[in-house]
């Protein structure tokens, strides 16, 4: 027996079994393979490990996604990414730039094409934004677990979006997200106590601030100093 005389069930339970590339050179072989990986219910998860991949044509976005996965492993460039952007120079913006808006576009789509989204977890995306987070949270409204790990950008302003956009949230956190305050995660805590929330490292790691407040830190220490 052929493997395409298969009914369509059996071979999406197939290409089940095989990772992205591997779903993508199989359906190079004929149309009818090629009909099975663009089914969107064969793309129920997905789970990327650099943003490099987010740009390749071996995986298909639809309303059957249910969890999404995006981590970092590349440390050397992320402790780049994490460096505040005043702070870097113009090797590190460069390299930078040239992922920046990766995500943040790749969420759009998701948005756009899966509704029906239950967890997103997000470990060392380092320019994604508020923005992005509040965007997902009301185009997925049945979004259940949210993680968010090692993002610099996120701020207070994205659990303020908790709670306005996320009434189906059941769990969420925030670890190592230095810009995260205690009095946000308290503002959550007082408004949705059944909400799971944790937040590891977050609230007491060392937040961003603009040039001019670090300058002024810094004479205020040297007058310290000069006293003592």
């Amino acid at each position: 027996m052929l493997l395409t005389q298969l009914n369509h069930q059996c071979l999406l339970h197939l290409f089940s079994f095989l990772d992205k590339d591997g779903r993508l050179r199989l359906s190079q072989t004929c149309r009818r393979l090629r009909e099975v990986f663009l089914d969107p219910c064969l793309w129920t998860r997905l789970h990327f490990s650099s943003p490099s991949q987010l740009r390749q044509d071996n995986f298909v976005l639809g309303a059957s996604l249910r969890s999404l996965r995006i981590s970092w492993f590349s440390s050397r460039v992320q402790q780049i990414c994490n460096i505040e952007d005043w702070l870097k120079t113009s090797f590190q913006k460069s390299i930078c730039g040239r992922h920046e808006g990766l995500v943040s576009d790749f969420l759009g789509r998701v948005c756009h094409t899966c509704p029906h989204l239950l967890e997103l977890s997000l470990s060392g995306c380092a320019h994604v934004s508020d923005q992005d987070v509040l965007s997902v949270l009301q185009s997925c409204s049945r979004l259940r677990r949210l993680h968010l790990e090692n993002c610099v950008r996120i701020t207070d302003a994205a659990l303020d979006g908790l709670l306005s956009f996320g009434s189906s949230l059941e769990e969420v956190r925030v670890d190592f997200c230095r810009n995260i305050s205690q009095s946000g995660l308290q503002r959550v805590r007082q408004s949705r106590p059944e909400l799971r929330l944790s937040a590891e490292r977050s609230a007491g790691m060392i937040p961003d601030s603009v040039p001019d407040e670090r300058e002024g830190i810094r004479r205020t220490l040297q007058k310290v100093l000069m006293f003592s």
